[in-house]
C-alpha cells in the first residue's frame, strides 16, 4: 500500500463521517435526513429518496411527493419505525412531515450519537494507519525498504492521521452547534 492509498482510504473515513452527520437530525428541514431509511417496495429493501421527490418546502416541512401512491404506507411505517421521531402526515399522493422543534434533552442526546459517530471515524483512521505502519514494517523486514524509507513513511501516515483527525473535529464541533442551535 501506498502513502496515496492510505489518504484516500481515510479521506472516504471522513466522508463516510460526513454522510452519517446528514442524517442525524436538527430542527431545520433536511431531504438528506432521511437517506439511511429503507421501506419494503417491490420484495426489496428501497430507499425512500428511491421512491419519490423528497423536498423541504419550508424549514420545519418534508413532503415525500410519492412515485407508486400503493407505496405511501410502506414509506409511512418505515418513518415510524426510523429513530427520527417523526409524524408523518398522507393526503393521498404527498407526505408531509413536520419537524418539531427539539427538546433540550432530545438535542442532547443527538450530540452523544453524533460523537460515537466521530469516535468510530478516528478509530477506522487509527487503525488504517497501523496496518499502513504494520505493511511498511514489513517491507524493511524483508529488505524491501531501507530504515530511513520507513521512519518517512511512519512520519507521513502519522500527519496524515493527525490532519484526518483534526478534520473530524472540526466536523463533529459544527455539528454539534448545529444540533445545539435552538
Amino acid at each position: 500500500m501506498e502513502i496515496k492509498d492510505l489518504i484516500n482510504k481515510m479521506s472516504s473515513a471522513v466522508s463516510h463521517l460526513e454522510k452519517e452527520f446528514q442524517s442525524l437530525r436538527t430542527s431545520r428541514a433536511n431531504p438528506s435526513m432521511l437517506d439511511n431509511i429503507y421501506a419494503e417496495a417491490y420484495d426489496t429493501k428501497t430507499p425512500i429518496n428511491q421512491l419519490g421527490n423528497i423536498s423541504a418546502p419550508d424549514p420545519s416541512t418534508l413532503t415525500i411527493q410519492v412515485w407508486d401512491n400503493n407505496l405511501i404506507t410502506k414509506i409511512e411505517n418505515a418513518i415510524l419505525e426510523s429513530s427520527l421521531g417523526l409524524n408523518p402526515q398522507s393526503d393521498g399522493a404527498i407526505i408531509r412531515l413536520p419537524i418539531p422543534k427539539l427538546s433540550e434533552e432530545r438535542r442532547k442526546e443527538l450530540t452523544k450519537i453524533a460523537s460515537q459517530y466521530a469516535e468510530n471515524s478516528k478509530i477506522v483512521i487509527r487503525n488504517l494507519r497501523r496496518d499502513f505502519i504494520d505493511n511498511k514494517k514489513n517491507e524493511k523486514k524483508n529488505s524491501e525498504i531501507s530504515e530511513d524509507e520507513l521512519k518517512k513513511f511512519v512520519n507521513d501516515a502519522q500527519k496524515t492521521t493527525d490532519n484526518n483527525i483534526q478534520e473530524i473535529d472540526k466536523i463533529l464541533e459544527l455539528k454539534r452547534n448545529e444540533i445545539l442551535k435552538v
